[in-house]
């Protein structure tokens, strides 16, 4: 999973450390002067000598400097040696330590750019990550127990993160707090993974008791009508469903009466599926959206159509207003660009990530569960 991505990061993290050495990427700061600056002023030049005559050696206060190296070595033979035990940047911050030059750095960044563009990770999202990895970097001194390879890496993390964390969506949570019938609204276009996710999520909200009725909302297809009511009788839910041709608006009506009338939970519009460039079909999800007033619309995107599947979250979203996104394919996805762009470039979270064909393979999206996977080993 993302293995292209993964790849192209760590090269770029070795070549933090073996092309660009310290002594060409960091400034020279003396460490006598560090010390210095930790050394107390005399307390004799501000207290009179008549005053304590005895405390002119002032011990204690003489330790100060000599604890502090003491300490700076102990936390060098404590230096971390993996990337899995990074610590955030921040920790990594200090007011002493060394510091890196902007004309190495602008140079690694630029490396940085070229492979994010590479692995179909939208612009806008590349330079947000830039800019974050920048300011974790510039003017600021990290302590000399950490490599220049883990300074580098732990900005990284710490920028990709950020642009994870964007918006955060916990399903479980929305779910619980909703009145009933929750309608929810599936779009997206045809091959993405839709009618098996819908099936799912009937699965998952199955087994934490809820009630679920399936509508098969795609009637321009007979084998997506099909495909649904096999799904629908193998998880033992309820399909509503017409013939095909009919109109989808009028199969959502019939599943949310259905639903309100025999005190149903959960309602699950399937759509049809077509190029977001279809006029017709738009037209069609903005009438069945303003019939069914669903709760939550999920944009069901494949992770290998890379930027396609940013630029399809954006028509439907400009559309309806589209409030989470499930991500399919992902255990297939070598690029991982659709993982970082999608969210961050239409403002809406990942709810989920399909990493199977089994109904249990999918998964909560965590900006932890994508960070591992893109700096393990």
């Amino acid at each position: 999973m993302f293995d292209s991505l993964k790849s192209k990061l760590k090269n770029v993290l070795n070549k933090s450390s073996s092309k660009l050495d310290s002594e060409k990427i960091y400034d020279s700061i003396p460490e006598e002067k560090e010390t210095e600056k930790d050394i107390p002023v005399p307390l004799d030049e501000e207290i009179p000598a008549t005053a304590e005559p005895e405390s002119d050696p002032v011990p204690v206060e003489k330790e100060k400097p000599v604890s502090r190296k003491e300490q700076l070595k102990q936390s060098k033979q404590k230096k971390p040696s993996s990337s899995g035990n990074a610590q955030p940047a921040e920790k990594m911050v200090g007011d002493s330590g060394k510091k890196i030059k902007e004309d190495p750095l602008d140079d690694l960044l630029d490396e940085l750019e070229v492979i994010l563009l590479e692995s179909d990770v939208a612009y806008p999202v590349v330079q947000d990550i830039i800019l974050g990895v920048r300011d974790n970097l510039l003017n600021k001194k990290y302590g000399r127990q950490y490599t220049l390879e883990e300074v580098v890496e732990n900005a990284v993390r710490e920028s990709v993160r950020s642009v994870l964390k964007v918006n955060e969506f916990d399903f479980d949570a929305w779910i619980d707090g909703q009145e009933r019938p929750t309608v929810m609204m599936f779009v997206g276009i045809n091959g993405t993974g839709k009618t098996t996710a819908i099936a799912k999520i009937a699965k998952r909200l199955s087994d934490e008791g809820k009630s679920v009725v399936i509508a098969a909302c795609d009637t321009f297809r007979a084998g997506a009508i099909e495909q649904l009511s096999i799904h629908a009788e193998r998880l033992g839910v309820k399909i509503v469903k017409q013939e095909q041709d009919a109109d989808p608006s009028a199969v959502a009506f019939d599943a949310i009466e259905h639903a309100r009338s025999k005190k149903k939970d959960v309602v699950l519009l399937d759509t049809a599926g077509r190029m977001q460039t279809n006029s017709n079909l738009i037209d069609e999800m903005k009438k069945i959206s303003r019939i069914s007033k669903p709760a939550l619309k999920i944009f069901v995107g494949d992770a290998l159509a890379g930027n396609d599947a940013v630029e399809q979250a954006k028509v439907f979203d400009a559309a309806i207003g589209i409030d989470a996104i499930i991500l399919t394919k992902i255990d297939t996805d070598a690029k991982g660009g659709a993982a970082l762009s999608i969210a961050h470039t239409i403002g809406k979270p990942i709810a989920f990530v399909s990493d199977g064909q089994g109904y249990e393979d999918l998964q909560v999206f965590d900006s932890d569960w994508m960070l591992e996977r893109l700096f393990e080993e």
